[in-house]
């Protein structure tokens, strides 16, 4: 792509050489100036195709997501924003291994929440995984809208990356301390866990969901909120799978704790009560173990270490499937992306009647309350249609 005011090397030479008088200077400045001037417009050229990748741009009027709020400002828990969790002052330090067992040690010391009534009540942990930004921002912040109360929201996201909100927004104060996640790496399992921790500190969190940044909700919240908290099973998705990028990923080391026909692959998008939640937490007996093993050999322990642990340890209590829907038809090791073209109302209304499937031992027709991999340049469409169809 072509720069829209490209720097002139001519003009470049002109101002360098005008104030001269002396012919030996002019002649050594005439050269430098050609020099600076070819070397401003490769780099202006590079800068410019890079930022023109942003999916980003393509969205009108999206959140501010440019620069971090100071990292001594301190944020707490609003009592009249009870949707909001802020985290207080943890930007711009160096969040060590220590931290997260610090952090741990905070849950396992908490005592155990007490649910008053007949059914049980609380809030919804909507826990965001993210690479960076969440182009979805404004969907969620309609979904999450008039529902204060009844959620809370934590955002892991690349420690470098660097974001303001206006105080008002439900993602305000929400980003936890967050290390660097990379694809098919344990850290991903250390991150999940990471969220999990810091939403376990509020006790009125009683469901924990696990999302991407390309996630959006295919009902509204009431919906969301009454499946949720209506069913007592846990989602997470644990199956048998042959093959490579099954069975094949298992190792021998795995033995005697974990044996070959044990190991089971699922989406990590999962949806969990708080009673798996800290387990899971607490766990240091399987955790370990994945993390000695998979963080110097290739298991894919995200696809791996929570359906096999929840499998040996809740199988009773899982429903194993997950709830977020997400299309791997096309093969490979990602899965289908959604664009702004595929974003049509006769496209969402068939992601919100996939299939039928149990529900606490009941045959339903929602199976999936969420779905990706939905790009940011689909945000406008999903704008359009989303809240009119889903009533949010």
């Amino acid at each position: 792509m072509k720069n829209e005011h490209p720097i002139s090397v001519t003009k470049l030479i002109i101002y360098t050489i005008m104030p001269l008088q002396r012919p030996i200077t002019g002649f050594f400045l005439f050269f430098a100036g050609i020099a600076i001037g070819i070397t401003l417009r490769s780099h202006l050229k590079d800068f410019s195709f890079t930022y023109s990748l942003d999916p980003q741009l393509s969205l009108p009027n999206p959140l501010p997501l440019t620069s971090l709020w100071s990292p001594t400002q301190e944020t707490t828990t609003d009592s009249g924003n009870m949707g909001t969790v802020k985290i207080n002052n943890f930007m711009g330090q160096d969040h060590k291994e220590d931290d997260d067992q610090d952090l741990i040690n905070r849950v396992l010391k908490m005592d155990p929440p007490v649910i008053r009534g007949s059914t049980p009540a609380g809030k919804v942990a909507f826990l965001f995984l993210t690479k960076g930004s969440l182009p979805m921002a404004p969907l969620w912040e309609k979904f999450f809208e008039k529902h204060k109360g009844n959620f809370s929201v934590y955002v892991h996201t690349n420690p470098l990356y660097n974001w303001t909100l206006p105080k008002d927004s439900v993602f305000y104060g929400s980003i936890i301390p967050s290390k660097l996640v990379e694809w098919g790496k344990f850290n991903m399992i250390e991150a999940e866990k990471r969220l999990l921790a810091n939403a376990l500190l509020e006790p009125t969190n009683q469901r924990f969901v696990l999302l991407s940044e390309s996630c959006i909700p295919l009902f509204n919240f009431q919906t969301i909120y009454s499946y949720l908290m209506g069913s007592a099973q846990n989602f997470v998705e644990a199956f048998n799978q042959p093959g490579p990028s099954g069975i094949g990923r298992y190792k021998r080391s795995f033995k005697p704790l974990v044996f070959p026909a044990q190991w089971l692959k699922g989406s990590q998008w999962f949806t969990i009560n708080r009673d798996l939640a800290t387990t899971i937490v607490s766990d240091s007996e399987y955790f370990p173990r994945f993390r000695n093993i998979c963080g110097s050999a290739t298991c894919h322990a995200d696809e791996h270490y929570l359906p096999t642990f929840v499998n040996l340890r809740f199988a009773h209590k899982n429903s194993n499937r997950s709830l977020t829907w997400v299309d791997w038809s096309g093969g490979g090791m990602h899965p289908r992306s959604f664009f702004r073209t595929h974003v049509t109302v006769e496209f969402l209304k068939g992601l919100r009647n996939v299939r039928s499937c149990e529900y606490d031992e009941e045959k339903r027709a929602v199976c999936f309350l969420f779905a990706r991999k939905f790009l940011p340049n689909s945000l406008v469409r999903l704008m359009k249609f989303a809240p009119k169809m889903m009533r949010f």
